[in-house]
């Protein structure tokens, strides 16, 4: 799948560049007189103004989730050099560079529009001219494609064991095909139909679902609070602990207290973004986009 995460990375450049050219352009036309407060957007209450902060934080833990496959991505390295020198070279450039995305993005986004900046900068109103939004929309759509790709490997895999260990003597389970694939290199792959269905109904499954639900944030914070805690802080905390055998004492402290805090950091988001959708499904519609 290496030309697909090519060209994933070169869709996000494109659409990230594009999100963020058009929001400087848009902050320069208002002769450069940011529309955003220092003190950040408005909201009608205390509480509500609360949750949108919680509600930021899920969004950036969400920026997190790529710990999750680092672990896998390591597996598929070829050594010399040393595996864990590789990653963490990539892991730097990385990170540095969405991050460098991310916070210019955000910046320019609300310089640009204040309080009226939408979670998807490219659903701004205003934002132009149309056609540069729709490619970026599209180099969006294909950079998502392949992340699905990615994510969903392991979330197939689980099911597929599951099952051949539930009906391991079924036929249809445990057939498979050869076919063969003019201009490939390896001139044929093997089809099982059982992976084919199982696949194609989850993902029709998750698409119904992310259609139904029309959040972008709210989920986005959701999703972080589940996973940012767990596989980023705690995971990785203990598996240093035990290879390090730090035992009790002040960096033993420390890296307790670090991942306490970030697990109370994480309940409070989880809080907030629980809040954010029941609010929105009060107002909301299935199948309609809310920002």
């Amino acid at each position: 799948i290496t030309w697909l995460s090519i060209v994933a990375a070169v869709m996000s450049f494109a659409y990230s560049f594009i999100g963020l050219a058009l929001s400087v352009t848009e902050w320069a036309s208002h002769g450069l007189r940011p529309d955003g407060r220092i003190a950040g957007a408005t909201a009608a209450s205390s509480s509500k103004k609360t949750w949108d902060v919680l509600l930021a934080l899920g969004n950036i833990a969400f920026a997190y989730t790529f710990a999750e496959v680092l672990i896998e991505i390591q597996d598929t390295l070829k050594s010399p050099p040393s595996e864990h020198k590789t990653m963490k070279k990539a892991a730097m450039y990385g990170i540095g560079a969405t991050t460098i995305f991310y916070i210019s993005v955000g910046c320019a986004g609300y310089a640009a529009f204040g309080s009226d900046a939408p979670g998807n900068i490219l659903t701004a109103p205003g934002l132009g001219p149309f056609w540069l939004v729709d490619i970026a929309n599209m180099c969006l759509i294909l950079h998502l494609i392949g992340a699905y790709q990615v994510y969903a490997q392991p979330i197939f895999a689980t099911a597929e064991r599951w099952i051949v260990s539930r009906w391991p003597d079924t036929k249809f389970i445990s057939s498979a095909y050869t076919v063969s694939i003019p201009l490939m290199q390896r001139g044929s792959v093997t089809v099982a139909p059982y992976k084919l269905v199982l696949r194609t109904v989850i993902v029709i499954a998750t698409t119904v679902v992310a259609m139904m639900i029309p959040f972008f944030n709210a989920v986005l914070g959701l999703l972080g609070a589940f996973s940012f805690w767990p596989l980023t802080v705690y995971f990785p905390i203990s598996m240093h602990i035990a290879q390090g055998k730090i035992t009790k004492g002040l960096k033993w402290y420390l890296l307790q207290g670090l991942s306490m805090v970030c697990l109370m950091i994480s309940v409070a988001v989880g809080i907030g973004s629980v809040t954010d959708i029941v609010d929105s499904l009060k107002i909301s519609t299935p199948f309609k986009t809310v920002s």
